[in-house]
């Protein structure tokens, strides 16, 4: 298997935090972090999420198990599909949310809170509606 190298779409110049690092390699098993994981680590270092992110990719560390079920599962790598029904009030929000016909990753977390769901339950949301989610939070995609 062959593995990415993510570090190479960061700037050389941009530097680790070694704490955090210190924090991640802890956390981090067989060279993965599951998405959730990443969050609970940005909030207890009180850093953005991005920066944990940069810090996986620079430490060649896979972030697994979005909370979004976009990707990171085995064998599958993604695991949402389509809802059945998109109530008529969570598709208008979806779609008013857009931009350039997307939806962030961090719109989708926002709406789910709103709207008292689970996280996968937006992106199943958008699967039905043929909306693609953007702008991951970590920086996965």
């Amino acid at each position: 298997m062959t593995t990415k190298d993510f570090s190479k779409k960061h700037s050389p110049d941009k530097k680790v935090n070694e704490e955090l690092a210190r924090a991640v390699k802890a956390r981090a098993r067989e060279g993965e972090l599951p998405c959730a994981v990443a969050f609970s680590i940005a909030e207890e270092m009180n850093v953005p999420p991005e920066e944990v992110g940069f810090t996986l990719d620079v430490l060649g560390i896979r972030v697994v198990k979005c909370q979004l079920g976009l990707y990171g599962y085995k064998p599958e790598k993604r695991i949402v599909k389509p809802a059945e029904r998109v109530a008529p009030d969570l598709e208008k929000t979806i779609r008013d949310s857009l931009i350039n016909g997307r939806l962030t990753c961090a719109e989708a977390w926002r709406i789910a809170e709103r709207f008292g769901l689970r996280k996968m339950e937006v992106s199943s949301a958008c699967e039905t509606l043929g909306i693609k989610i953007s702008a991951c939070q970590l920086g996965s995609f």
